[in-house]
């Protein structure tokens, strides 16, 4: 995967290249992109909105018994009530996997916006908070799940370490890793032999070695043991290195396959970073702390997809902004399961 020269090396975002695309979006926290250009990203409305390649744009609806679409003050102080697509993913057919932080339910949808949920359960309690999903090239679906605790941002100053991972196969639902602090986004490598795991709260990125049954081993912390921020979002590259958001802190880094963090975009607000993670050791944060860390660019940056035909063009998902940052990198990003598939959709 790797080559003797890193692309990153020397190399930062430029603002003067950031680009903005997409209108009129509310927390647009996880896109999926496919090779000819189309954009999906989760929308607090209550759905998805598809950007077409020539921007012009549809909000397709969860369409349910249950739906019930949050209001935009609630999305802002993430205050929740009805449905949330937070984490987004691509199932063999083209359909979109959520993972709804609102309903707390694994849920499918078609292209169309006919929505049922997989599950709400597991063992016979509530999943707890969803928070992301991914398919991998054998058609599974793995998900997370923040917490359990009740209301869930106890979780953010208590740092209870009751996240988990979940897989979803033929053989059902169940638990494959747990104890994490603040699970979060998902990854898997090229050759899909280590699972990389997201805890926001510990500041870390942990990863288990895949079995062929799915069953995970070998957990380790990867990289440092404190990235210097809120980790919410990540992507590999064609290189091997990890691209991951820092939320709050506002900060786009990577670590290397070396084990070395490169700073690639910096939107931060040190003053108020500061007090925040001075209320963070106390475990006395608020919404209203966490607004006053927003950037500019993408308002607390939670996610990065790269997409593009060439896999050059890199986007950014938020919680607070209504349109996407996208920028050119000097390196492809790693394909999704879905990159190469052939659903039987209709583009």
């Amino acid at each position: 995967m790797t080559t003797s020269h890193n692309p990153l090396h020397g190399w930062q975002v430029n603002r003067n290249d950031i680009r903005m695309v997409g209108h009129d979006l509310l927390r647009p926290e996880c896109i999926l992109a496919e090779p000819d250009g189309t954009l999906w990203t989760a929308d607090a409305r209550g759905g998805v909105v598809c950007i077409a390649p020539d921007g012009t744009q549809t909000l397709i609806a969860q369409q349910n018994e249950h739906a019930q679409k949050p209001s935009s003050q609630d999305a802002k102080q993430l205050m929740l009530g009805g449905t949330l697509p937070n984490g987004l993913a691509f199932d063999r057919d083209g359909n979109i996997v959520i993972a709804n932080f609102g309903t707390d339910a694994i849920e499918l949808m078609t292209r169309e916006g006919a929505s049922r949920t997989l599950y709400d359960s597991i063992d016979g309690k509530p999943l707890g908070k969803t928070n992301f999903v991914l398919t991998d090239t054998r058609g599974r679906i793995w998900f997370t799940v923040t917490t359990r605790q009740l209301p869930w941002t106890r979780s953010i100053n208590e740092k209870t370490a009751d996240g988990y991972v979940g897989l979803i196969d033929e053989n059902g639902i169940r638990i494959v890793a747990d104890g994490f602090v603040g699970t979060n986004e998902i990854r898997l490598d090229a050759n899909e032999e280590w699972l990389y795991v997201v805890e926001t709260n510990a500041r870390r990125i942990s990863r288990l070695r895949v079995q062929d049954d799915g069953s995970l081993t070998d957990r380790e912390i990867y990289g440092p043991h404190d990235l210097g921020g809120f980790p919410d979002g990540f992507a590999f590259d064609a290189h091997g290195n990890l691209w991951i958001t820092l939320i709050l802190t506002e900060k786009l880094i990577a670590l290397t396959p070396e084990g070395e963090v490169l700073t690639l975009l910096d939107d931060g607000n040190p003053e108020a970073i500061a007090r925040y993670e001075e209320h963070y050791r106390n475990g006395s944060t608020t919404p209203e702390l966490m607004g006053a860390c927003r950037g500019t660019l993408a308002p607390m940056m939670a996610s990065l997809t790269f997409g593009g035909p060439d896999l050059r063009t890199v986007y950014l998902g938020s919680l607070g902004g209504n349109t996407l940052a996208s920028f050119r990198s000097p390196v492809p990003g790693l394909p999704l399961a879905h990159w190469h598939a052939s659903p039987t959709h209709a583009g």
